[in-house]
Parts: structure tokens; sequence; C-alpha cells
């Protein structure tokens, strides 16, 4: 199949690896006996795990939205989700999960191509690495890195093209190509089953393997995995199993070494690591994508049109949720109190004055709309930031929910949710009362408001098989009429993307 082929390219002395559609795979350099020697020295091998870490944050395709992991986060996540308002009609299409069935879409290619060329990468790696010199414990830590980027791209994948789990009966249902190898073979479509069970197998090898050569991520080198990622991505795979315990557990240990930012670091703007980022994507001025990054659809004070003309905003239903003593509401305009035109969200003279003197970081030429976000910022323009992808915030509402599905009269749920909350300052106020039904309700309303923004919105939606359900502005919310829509679980192929017709072409063995 052409889709997965690897091509070898010598950049600078350096021996990278990527996908390519059109090429085919060349022969593997090997010794003098024959054996493959893709990576001479663990030292090769180590440029090459950062090559793959290069592709999160890379342009794909040739197109200017395609940023590597901010798109997934941005139109897989948030544009099709509950909370996330931008005004865009144009974009009905993507907003309302339209494209779930038009297999030539590059929409529906895009997730597809961009994780296999991480698991690519990720394989040569794993099959390889072995054959370099250099000490063992290196060659441990970098095939542990190597494992969770395929660990990680595999439970991003199930989660777009695999069925919820509640539909799959029990795994069972068909779901992506397990490929495991550095080969362009065809493959039939493996259950969703199959593909956990293999998720699970290479985190759990690489947690051995991270214990096993003792390593310790480098101070300023967040965009490197280590065990605490791979526990991060196995709470993140659990939960999306309904696997309760391995979520519970691996969730509680994902952040054992990540404390709760402070108030002044949640405000900071979410463009830097702080001590409570798992993980995250290098962003630097001398490796910007310019107007193709994330942050330049994002950030509240880019130059880039996406933001200065579309500034990303909050569902007014989820802001009147948020309590006036926490801290997140403040990171988004609030209206009330000045003008402004309630149809398009479009800000009045007094309310752009009261931003302007708030956030005097905006654009000199930046439109201004009610509820627009300034959770996040960018260091540099027009786009440029680190991208976090975990951090323990995640882990704890991850932890709370596994708990409620185990016994949702555990006392612990309660103490989660005050600690992500009272005692991290976000809201000094706040308890928990709510038991039963309501319970699980203030743990979906929290990692709502928690982790807005961050991708996490229609993921979240579709794995809880809880509808869609945007109002307009004469039914109290914010979008407008042609994304005010109420999308049923059963609806839209069930949430699931069909596979690519790029990958059904090449590919024999698949229907």
């Amino acid at each position: 199949m052409k889709l997965n082929i690897l091509k070898y390219i010598t950049l600078s002395g350096v021996l990278l690896l990527t996908s390519c559609s059109d090429d085919f795979l060349e022969t593997a350099p090997t010794d003098s006996t024959g054996v493959e020697t893709v990576f001479e020295s663990t030292a090769n091998a180590k440029l090459a795990i950062n090559g793959i870490a290069r592709i999160m944050t890379n342009q794909h395709l040739g197109s200017q939205g395609f940023n590597g992991e901010g798109t997934i986060k941005m139109y897989y996540g948030n544009y099709p989700g509950n909370d996330f308002v931008v005004a865009l009609p144009g974009w009905a299409s993507i907003i309302n999960s339209d494209f779930h069935e038009n297999v030539t879409s590059i929409y529906n290619y895009y997730p597809w191509h961009y994780y296999y060329k991480l698991i690519a990468n990720a394989n040569e790696i794993i099959h390889n690495i072995n054959g370099a010199s250099g000490p063992q414990t290196e060659r441990d830590y970098i095939k542990a890195q190597a494992l969770t980027y395929r660990a990680y791209s595999y439970t991003m994948l199930s989660q777009i093209y695999g069925n919820r789990w509640s539909d799959s009966n029990n795994g069972a249902t068909k779901a992506l190509v397990l490929r495991l190898e550095p080969t362009n073979d065809s493959m039939p479509l493996s259950s969703l089953g199959e593909v956990y069970a293999q998720i699970y197998a290479d985190l759990d090898l690489a947690l051995s393997l991270f214990e096993a050569s003792g390593y310790t991520r480098p101070a300023g080198t967040n965009f490197e995995i280590d065990k605490n990622v791979t526990h991060a991505v196995y709470a993140r795979a659990a939960i999306t199993r309904e696997d309760y315990p391995k979520a519970m557990t691996h969730a509680e240990a994902a952040r054992a070494n990540h404390a709760l930012m402070s108030v002044a670091e949640y405000k900071a703007g979410f463009s830097n690591p702080n001590k409570e980022w798992i993980w995250s994507s290098y962003g630097a001025l001398d490796e910007t994508l310019y107007f193709y990054s994330y942050f330049a659809y994002m950030a509240y004070n880019s130059s880039a049109s996406a933001v200065r003309t579309y500034p990303k905003r909050i569902s007014k239903e989820l802001y009147d949720q948020i309590p006036d003593t926490d801290i997140r509401k403040d990171l988004f305009l609030n209206p009330e109190g000045f003008s402004y035109n309630a149809a398009t969200g479009a800000a009045g003279a007094d309310l752009i004055s009261n931003a302007r003197s708030r956030y005097p970081a905006l654009q000199s030429n930046a439109t201004i709309f009610a509820h627009m976000q300034f959770k996040v910022d960018a260091n540099d323009m027009p786009g440029v930031g680190n991208l976090n992808h975990f951090r323990s915030s995640e882990m704890y509402l991850i932890e709370a929910e596994a708990r409620y599905f185990i016994n949702s009269q555990d006392p612990r749920i309660a103490e989660l949710l005050e600690e992500l909350t009272a005692s991290s300052g976000r809201d000094p106020n706040y308890t928990v009362t709510a038991t039963g039904d309501d319970l699980l309700k203030e743990i979906k309303k929290y990692r709502a408001i928690e982790l807005w923004g961050e991708g996490f919105d229609w993921f979240d939606y579709k794995r809880w098989n809880d509808p869609i359900v945007r109002h307009g502005v004469d039914d109290g919310g914010n979008f407008l009429p042609s994304l005010a829509v109420t999308i049923g679980p059963d609806e839209k192929n069930k949430w699931t993307w069909k596979t690519p017709q790029r990958e059904t072409d090449n590919n024999d063995l698949i229907d």
C-alpha cells in the first residue's frame, strides 16, 4: 500500500524517515553480513526520535490548515464539539460532522495520513534499534519512546476511525490496519479489540524498558517521552476503551511527578511548559510554521487573519456554568453590562475598550467578540508556541471518571475534583456535594471547563455517548444558526470516520 510507504532521506548527514504516498520503499542499508543498519548508533536513533517529535508540528499534505497534532485538536476535537464557538458558517460541514462517510475528502484522509506517518517512523526504530551500537540503556529508552509514539497514534486513530467502545460489540468491529513492521504489504483491518490489545502491549513493554533503562527526561525537553507520558497515554487509551481500573491506575501514575500549575501559570497563556505539563511539542521562533501553526488559528494575540477575523470563543452555556469565583471564567470575555451584537457576538465600543485595556497584547486590527478566549496566547507572531498534549489536570479527571464507573460512591472522586479546582486555587470556594448521576455530570462539566480548547470536546462527547446540543441566540446559546444543531450518538455514522479511499485503493485486503 502506498499510504504508509517509507522513504529514506539523508539531510545534513542525518538519516530521517518519512511517510510518502507516491514513492516506493527503498532498500534499507545493510552491513557486510546483510544485517540492516538503519541506525548505526544510538546517537543516530536519538535524532530519529527527535524527527518524530518534529512531525507533530510540521505542515502536511501541502495545506495550510494541516499542521500536525494541532490540526487534530482544532478540526477534529474543537470545531465539531459542543462547547467551542467560531463564526465560520462556511465550515459547517466540518463543524457539523458531515464528512465522516466522505472517503475521498482530505479531511477524512488527514488523520490517517498523519498518524500512520508517526507509526511508520516508530516502526523503523522499534524494528532496527537493537542493531544500533551504544549502551543497552539507551537502546531501551529509545525503543520505549518509539513504542509510546506508536501506542499514542493508534489511540488517537481508534477514536476517529473506530466505533466508540460501547458500539463495538466488545471490540469486535473492524477499525484500523495494525501495522507493526516497516513494510508496505497489504493488510486487513484489525478489530478495535485487537488494536487496544496492541496499544496495551506496546505501553507495557515501554514501561518495562523505561524501568530497565533508568531514564530521566532532561530538563527543558518536555517534547521527549518518558514513563509519565507512557502512563498518560495508557490512561487515555484505557478510559476510551472503558477499562476503568487501568485508566485509574495509570492516570494516578502519570501525574506523580507533575504537580498542578499555579494560578499565575494557568493565566500565562498555555504556550510554554510548566510543572503540570506531562508532554508537549516544542515551538520556537526559528522553527515556526508561520500561518500554518495551531497558534495562528487559536492564540488570541496572533497576527494571523484566522484569529483576527474569527476569534475562538467558549459556548455561552458552558461559560454561564463557570462560577464567578473560578479564575477560569476570567479567561473569556464577559459581555455582561456591555454592548454587543447578540446575533453575531461582535462587541460594541465599550466591550472593545474593556477587552483592549485588559489584554493589551490583542492586535490593533483584531475583531473583538463576546465570550472570546484569552486562555491561549502565542509567544511570537504569527503563531509560535509550545503545544501541550497531556497535563496532570486531564489525569485527575480521568481518575475521577474511572472511579465513578467502578464505584460511584467512592469518596475519592470528590477529593480529586476538589484538589483539581479548590486546592489548586482555580476556585478556592469549590466543594463537591453532588452524588449519583449528578456527580457524573459534575465530572463532565469540570472536564469541559478545565480542558476547553485543548482538543477534547468532540472526543469526550463521542466516548460518553452524549449528543452534541448547540443552541443559537434565541435558545440561550451563541452559535450561528447553521451551527446550532443537535447531533445524536447514532447519527453521522455513529461519529466514526470511514477508512479513506486512498487506503482501500492501495490495500487489496480491505473490502
